[in-house]
């Protein structure tokens, strides 16, 4: 097991653009400390750079500038002593044709040096994967399933997962979820890829939200959803109060919702003066936060 006094992801600066002529940002002074043991969510729309930092962390591409190291250690250096404890799910896994799912996982067991059989059989079970199958005949499901087994059958130290659940129905992302809970109460940490807000706002501790290959805004998930923001709902009216602050107005039967972001004082002096039934002022999920911040670029508050 890695070291516990070191961060298990750590950035500083982390910058990497793309072409020699024409260059393209990928993600630019990216600095990031996810603590061990921890369940993070990195959050963002495709493109925001998610895949690209993810990348960088397993030493797959070299950054334009900054650093990163996992538990202590240079991800370009330390390459191949950090990958030996990381289990890694890429978005969209591949697998050399002709292979059975049993072939699959014993080549990605050698890769890690160990003997994984008995886990791989309970994870096989637990994801009602058939190991006898060949790869080229399963289902963008079973695939991922695969993708799965592979990633978590060596019991690593940090587990790195780009959209993992995307292919899997309902049932089994509530499987898959629960292996990784399980998991990370044994001290693993998970760093967790993804544009599903639900799922990040039901199962990570903290989140990073990355915007056009900036990080934004990083936080506890439950701060980031009470991080100054309120939804309003009013009952009877049609009007909005006028006030900086507010955006998202949507109309709803018999009234109007939006997000405010300024002095609650402030709204209840310019509520006063509306013809309304009735009203709500509640904090907004996760997703509701996360498109503020898109808006906003920045602190909703």
């Amino acid at each position: 097991m890695a070291e516990t006094s070191q961060p298990a992801i750590q950035t500083e600066r982390l910058t990497k653009y793309y072409g020699q002529v024409v260059r393209t940002k990928g993600i630019e002074n990216v600095s990031l400390s996810v603590e061990t043991g921890d369940f993070f969510g990195f959050i963002g729309p495709n493109g925001a750079g998610k895949s690209t930092t993810i990348r960088i962390l397993l030493g797959l591409i070299a950054p334009t500038a900054g650093r990163a190291q996992v538990f202590g250690r240079d991800v370009g250096k330390d390459r191949v002593r950090i990958l030996a404890d990381v289990g890694y799910l890429p978005a969209e896994a591949a697998f050399y044709s002709g292979m059975r799912v049993r072939d699959v996982l014993q080549l990605s067991a050698r890769l890690h040096r160990r003997d994984c059989r008995q886990e791989a059989a309970l994870l096989c079970e637990r994801l009602e994967l058939d190991v006898n199958k060949k790869v080229d005949e399963l289902s963008l499901g079973n695939r991922k399933k695969v993708g799965i087994v592979c990633a978590l059958q060596h019991k690593p130290s940090l587990y790195i997962l780009d959209e993992p659940t995307s292919g899997l129905d309902p049932l089994m992302q509530r499987e898959f979820y629960a292996l990784l809970q399980e998991r990370n109460r044994e001290g693993a940490t998970v760093f967790l890829s993804s544009h599903v807000l639900s799922e990040v706002a039901r199962y990570c501790r903290h989140a990073g939200i990355i915007r056009q290959g900036e990080l934004i805004a990083v936080d506890a998930v439950e701060k980031l959803c009470h991080a100054g923001v309120k939804r309003v709902t009013l009952r009877g009216t049609e009007a909005v109060p006028p006030l900086a602050g507010i955006r998202d107005v949507r109309a709803e039967d018999n009234g109007v919702t939006f997000l405010f972001s300024g002095q609650t004082p402030e709204l209840i002096r310019a509520l006063a003066g509306l013809p309304f039934d009735d009203v709500t002022v509640a904090d907004p999920d996760l997703e509701e936060i996360f498109l503020h911040y898109y808006a906003k670029g920045g602190d909703p508050a």
